[in-house]
């Protein structure tokens, strides 16, 4: 009998603040050009992703604001935290985007940053804002939703 494998959330960073704020219609995965001390601090955990959103500047999809702290034992040839970084997507994925982000309150946003097979990957969602009120309508609802599951238990 073969072994299950153990699901786990492998995400090395994760927006929690995107589905709050935003009313995701979209995912894709999408590559990113790092230099060598950025995917060591990567893999060490050292990135936040709360603040960034993608934007598209002549056919690519650059990563903005999304911080990887310089790695430790990293010299002068340490990257900058804040940089732009080039999203690997293609061409198709990029025009697909392009067109999706030129309607009126749609933006892309990264949702979580992984790695698989060695190589970081972001997933990034296309998105609409939520309003105040839709925002309070999503926790009610979850509430509801907790309290039937506890009476269902019962």
């Amino acid at each position: 009998m073969p072994k299950k494998k153990k699901v786990t959330d492998d995400a090395l960073a994760t927006n929690r603040k995107a589905r709050h704020d935003y009313n995701i219609e979209e995912t894709m995965e999408a590559g990113i050009e790092l230099t060598g001390t950025e995917i060591k601090s990567i893999r060490a955990g050292k990135i936040t992703i709360a603040d960034g959103f993608v934007q598209m500047r002549q056919g690519q999809a650059w990563l903005e604001n999304v911080n990887i702290s310089p790695f430790e034992q990293g010299n002068q040839f340490n990257h900058e935290p804040l940089r732009s970084r080039r999203l690997l997507l293609h061409k198709q994925q990029i025009r697909q985007l392009e067109a999706q982000v030129s309607q009126k309150g749609k933006t892309v946003v990264p949702l979580k940053v992984y790695l698989k097979r060695g190589f970081a990957k972001v997933l990034i969602g296309v998105a609409t804002g939520k309003h105040n009120y839709d925002k309070r309508e999503t926790l009610k609802r979850r509430d509801q939703e907790r309290d039937l599951q506890r009476a269902m238990k019962r």
